[in-house]
């Protein structure tokens, strides 16, 4: 484990000259038995949380569906979108670096993030530390 990588759960992501814009872990019905289906949908708190540079995003889809991820400032204002497609059912990883839809850094504070799937909606806060 260095300060080059992310642990979430028992899993350890290398961070080194990755572009975590895009990137997604997923586990559905393809990959594994339906006992890792999610039964509801759900949205879980960011890890780590407090983070820098980096924070992982669980999504929980019990069934396919219209999915999307946007991180939004406290002023309202959209800052990147993480997810915006249809997602098998599942359990999704999505990683955001701090970087708006432009790539450029964004400031310490305090963000949200709101997840809509079908007609599931959640929004949870996060803090990015500089």
């Amino acid at each position: 484990f260095s300060p080059n990588s992310i642990q979430y759960g028992p899993m350890i992501f290398s961070l080194e000259g990755q572009d975590y814009t895009g990137f997604s872990l997923s586990l559905d019905a393809e990959d594994e038995s339906d006992n890792v289906l999610p039964r509801q949908f759900g949205l879980q708190q960011n890890h780590p949380n407090p983070f820098n540079p980096v924070t992982a995003i669980q999504v929980e889809l019990p069934r396919a569906a219209m999915t999307t991820l946007k991180i939004y400032n406290l002023m309202g204002q959209e800052v990147a979108t993480l997810i915006d497609e249809v997602l098998s059912a599942g359990i999704h990883l999505r990683f955001w670096d701090g970087r708006d839809q432009t790539g450029r850094e964004t400031a310490s504070g305090i963000y949200l993030y709101r997840l809509q799937a079908d007609e599931f909606v959640a929004t949870r806060k996060m803090l990015l530390l500089k």
